[in-house]
């Protein structure tokens, strides 16, 4: 069995693949292509439930279509990432599009022949634009030219990009890319509103910035990094649209001093993952997140849009000004999933000057306990509330776990163990096993009768963070652990 990002990750529990997956003992996991790791663990499937879980892109078929703008040059840069993910890509141009990228290059990169004469002997097919929306699971259109945009907008099929996209009954991307004065005219955004309009599209904003023609604006095409993550937003169920999700995440810092303060080795990889798959589903998310080198990617809609989701991003350095934050959210939120790695500790009091060795660091650090948010956000839960916590054990992991879940009034709570391989802090894998019972109120619209005991769960074997975080997701839209 391998894992990796974007990878499918399937638990079955009937005692056919149960026995199987209790055979298999090592795991192989591919983190982006870097070298594999193995973990000696035991698969155990405690519940009678089967979870399956589709996570990114892996083993679909996408068609990028590339128009005629100077922003092609980063299409190759959108392959590879598309490809890394697990996708299979083909591409098709308009008749100039091929003036900014090569052929060769693009064929290179995908694997597969360019599409970019309609009427060329080499196609493989003699109706390309009918075969190529057959095989897509979803098509990209970037650049997204003035013209093009024009031509989708108004029906117009002339060349292999438009006539591929007339004949796409599956989610199509745009991402708009020209000129800032083009961008801001009339006429082109009210075609970008007519475009969105359609069943199944997603028509992205341009960002701002330099632009090729020397200005700067409002019209570059966002980078391949987000246009990944709006082609992987596009091939998500939204099951989760209109509901509010807080998510914690990071560690926190608490100061004794202007340069000294207390930490913890939390990366903010699992909640970042989180607040994406979250997202991915159509939820309005907030993550409120802890000191992290780890970047949100942030994929921009155009204001016309709707049936997407949302993130926001809120920074904070204390526990105290993560309590704030959190607490704030959660009046408005359906669901908290609380991930990140708080202090429990803090001084009592920060030195306003750089505290000497000695008897000032050993002797005048006076520690006092932070503010509880798990207990906090348990105790002013209102009917209807989800609360996920985390608890990352190194010693008797199933019983403290359950206390928390118990003490913190929580509906779920998600334990992993610092003491497996490739799980817990600073690793882009994970393990975990979910626990809880949610109340009635909890349950999302679709869910079914929970019938779970708080001392069974459902493990998520070793994977990668964001295989995890769908996996997580999972159980809480479709009540898996049943």
């Amino acid at each position: 069995m391998r894992f990796g990002f974007g990878h499918y990750l399937q638990i079955a529990s009937s005692a056919e693949n149960t026995n199987l997956l209790k055979k298999k003992s090592k795991l192989g996991v591919t983190n982006d292509g870097k070298k594999e790791v193995t973990s000696d663990i035991i698969i155990e499937v405690q519940t009678a439930a089967k979870l399956e879980v589709t996570n990114g892109m892996n083993g679909k078929h996408i068609v990028v279509g590339i128009g005629s703008g100077i922003a092609a040059y980063k299409i190759p840069e959108l392959i590879r990432l598309l490809r890394k993910r697990g996708a299979e890509v083909k591409v098709t141009t308009t008749r100039h599009a091929l003036e900014f990228v090569t052929d060769l290059t693009l064929q290179t990169l995908s694997g597969h022949k360019v599409y970019s004469d309609v009427f060329a002997a080499i196609n493989d097919h003699s109706t390309e634009h009918i075969s190529l929306p057959d095989w897509a699971d979803v098509m990209l259109i970037a650049p997204a030219t003035y013209d093009v945009i024009g031509k989708l907008a108004s029906g117009i099929a002339d060349d292999a990009l438009t006539t591929t996209f007339a004949a796409m009954r599956k989610p199509v991307v745009i991402a708009p890319a020209m000129n800032d004065k083009m961008y801001a005219g009339e006429v082109l955004q009210e075609n970008l509103k007519k475009l969105a309009e359609r069943t199944n599209t997603y028509v992205l904003d341009s960002a701002d910035g330099f632009l090729a023609c020397g200005t700067t604006g409002k019209g570059r095409m966002q980078e391949p990094s987000a246009l990944t993550d709006a082609v992987e937003a596009a091939l998500t169920k939204k099951d989760w649209l209109g509901r509010k999700v807080v998510i914690t995440s990071g560690p926190t810092r608490e100061a004794i001093d202007p340069v000294r303060y207390i930490s913890n080795h939390s990366s903010g990889k699992m909640g970042i993952a989180l607040a994406k798959a979250l997202w991915r589903h159509g939820a309005e998310v907030t993550i409120v997140t802890g000191p992290t080198a780890e970047q949100i990617t942030e994929v921009l809609y155009h204001p016309c849009m709707h049936g997407v989701g949302a993130l926001r991003r809120v920074d904070v350095v204390s526990a105290e000004q993560m309590y704030a934050a959190t607490t704030a959210a959660w009046r408005e939120a359906d669901t908290a999933i609380l991930a990140a790695a708080v202090a429990d500790m803090t001084p009592a009091t920060v030195a306003d000057h750089k505290m000497k060795k000695g008897q000032d660091l050993t002797d005048t650090i006076v520690l006092k306990e932070t503010k509880d948010i798990a207990k906090a956000l348990g105790e002013s839960k209102r009917a209807g509330q989800c609360l996920v916590g985390f608890a990352l054990e190194t010693d008797n992991e199933q019983a403290n776990a359950l206390k928390k879940l118990s003490d913190k009034h929580l509906d779920y709570i998600v334990m992993n163990s610092l003491r497996e391989e490739g799980a817990g802090f600073g690793t882009d894998t994970n393990s975990v096993v979910v626990y809880g019972k949610p109340q009635a109120g909890c349950r999302m619209p679709d869910a079914g009768v929970d019938t779970q005991k708080e001392s069974e769960g459902k493990r998520l074997p070793l994977a990668s963070k964001s295989a995890i975080a769908e996996g997580i997701v999972s159980i809480l839209t479709h009540q898996a652990i049943q």
